[in-house]
Parts: C-alpha cells; sequence; structure tokens
C-alpha cells in the first residue's frame, strides 16, 4: 500500500546536489528516499516530488511504445465521419490539424499539428532516449540529461489531451445536427491519452535525474 511522507524541509547548511524543489510552489526540501512504495510529499502544495515504482522504467518503456504506435497509426486512419442531409465527409487527424491553409492560419495550422502530432512524438522518442540505457543497466547515451530536460520542457505543449476535450465539446455541439461516426482513429487517440496520463504518472523525475548523475559520476 503507498503510504505518503511529508518531505523534510532543507536546512540553510545543505548541499545544493542533495535538495529538491517543488516545481508547483518552489519549497525547498532535502531529497530522501522514501520507504518502499511510498511517496515524499510537498508540506504547502501536497505535490508529488518523489514517487519511485517498482519496475517503473520497463513500464514506461512500454507505454511511450505504445503511444508512439498510437500518434503514428492514428494519422492514416478516418478520425470521424460525418453525414447530414445526404452528405457526408470523412475528416483525420491530419485533416483537423491542417484546416486553415492560407495567410497567417497556416502558423495556426502548424501550431495545432505540433501540439498533437509532434510534440507528443518528440517526447516520446526523448524518453526511450534516456530510459532505455538506464533500465539496461547501460551507459546513458550522450546528451541524455539534455535530451530527458527537453522532453519535461516540452510537457506543457504536448495537447494531446486538450485536442480530445475539444472533440468531445464540438461532438456534443453538432450531434443533434449531423450522424457522427468515430473512425479508428478516434479510438486510437482515446486510448493514447488514458496511456499517456499513465505514463506521466508512473515518470518519477527525481529517480530519473539521479540515475543519470550516478552516470556522468
Amino acid at each position: 500500500m503507498s503510504t505518503d511522507t511529508i518531505a523534510q524541509t532543507a536546512p540553510a547548511a545543505a548541499a545544493i546536489e542533495d535538495l529538491i524543489a517543488c516545481p508547483h510552489c518552489d519549497a525547498l526540501y532535502l531529497a530522501q528516499m522514501p520507504q518502499h512504495g511510498g511517496r515524499a510529499i510537498c508540506t504547502f502544495c501536497h505535490t508529488v516530488l518523489i514517487a519511485p515504482r517498482r519496475k517503473a522504467g520497463k513500464k514506461m518503456i512500454a507505454l511511450t511504445l505504445s503511444v508512439m504506435i498510437l500518434v503514428v497509426a492514428a494519422l492514416f486512419f478516418p478520425f470521424l465521419d460525418i453525414n447530414a442531409s445526404g452528405f457526408g465527409n470523412s475528416t483525420s487527424i491530419l485533416d483537423a490539424a491542417s484546416s486553415f491553409r492560407s495567410g497567417y492560419m497556416v502558423f495556426l495550422s502548424f501550431l495545432v499539428a505540433s501540439a498533437i502530432i509532434f510534440v507528443p512524438l518528440l517526447r516520446t522518442v526523448l524518453i526511450l532516449y534516456v530510459l532505455v540505457p538506464v533500465v539496461r543497466d547501460r551507459p546513458a547515451l550522450p546528451h541524455a540529461r539534455r535530451a530527458f530536460r527537453w522532453s519535461q520542457e516540452l510537457k506543457p505543449w504536448a495537447m494531446a489531451e486538450i485536442f480530445a476535450i475539444g472533440c468531445a465539446v464540438a461532438l456534443v455541439k453538432v450531434q443533434s445536427l449531423a450522424h457522427i461516426g468515430f473512425g479508428p482513429a478516434f479510438w486510437m487517440f482515446a486510448v493514447l491519452v488514458i496511456l499517456v496520463l499513465i505514463n506521466d504518472n508512473y515518470l518519477c523525475t527525481w529517480s530519473v535525474w539521479k540515475s543519470l548523475e550516478l552516470e556522468e559520476d
């Protein structure tokens, strides 16, 4: 059973490499591994700071590979089929992302495609680049720390779940006007969003950083 442990506030004389900062409120704590199955949480905002899980690395690699496969596969199948008054149309994720193709709106299409396709794919590649050697007890690949930092900085820009919520809102508004059919890509994308959330829940960034520091030493 998982147990929560309040992180110990950092003393003034603590070395910087022994500290961990809360990503939400910036409070500083001593970075200490919690008990087996436990989590270290922030005193002020209750954000989980350290949450190591057994065999988490292998599970994250499997989930990340699944996400990569689903993203690529979803690009080549219909996302939605819309029929109204005898007229029908099928659209894919790429069609939705590139729906604006003239003038300044092309830039908007590029941003949408990046947020729902390219950034999630890039994050999966970076995470695999970092985790595969660590899980296999091999030396970290060159620039692994930089790759992991980029994967974390890109996280707010990977908006697959936002796209899913937007689609759900749009479908509610148009369901009375047209018959809507869900294509294979819709279900792939739905599973993808769930896998991304599970993968992020498994990822303990502190554990990964410590592993990369040990490799560097």
